[in-house]
């Protein structure tokens, strides 16, 4: 955990948040600041700068994938039609806070 860090924060509850899924592993909350009508992001408790920081191992591996199956799941659970995962990487692609997420946005 890193103690700069806004969704570190937020995992530690310093922060409220309007949390919409926890485990041992990955939280999801509403993006404050929507892109779309449904705008959650799913980070995993485990601070990582970026996708780049990721280590070729078995844990961050599962990780990532645990992060799509829970964006699936939310999304199924919201009932959504369709929807966009997305990874900002670095911030000239718009990552803003650099502890990975993962964007869950729907209109639908």
């Amino acid at each position: 955990m890193m103690e700069d860090c806004l969704f570190c924060k937020i995992i530690s509850k310093q922060i409220p948040s309007d949390m919409v899924f926890e485990n041992g592993e990955i939280v999801a909350f509403n993006d404050i600041h929507p892109k779309a009508k449904t705008h959650i992001l799913i980070v995993p408790k485990k601070h990582i700068p970026t996708i780049n920081d990721l280590n070729e191992n078995e844990e961050d591996e599962i990780l990532v994938g645990k992060m799509m199956l829970v964006a699936r799941d939310i999304a199924k659970q919201k009932k959504l039609s369709g929807y966009n995962l997305v990874f900002n990487v670095g911030k000239s692609a718009g990552q803003i806070i650099f502890h990975i997420h993962l964007h869950l946005m729907s209109n639908g």
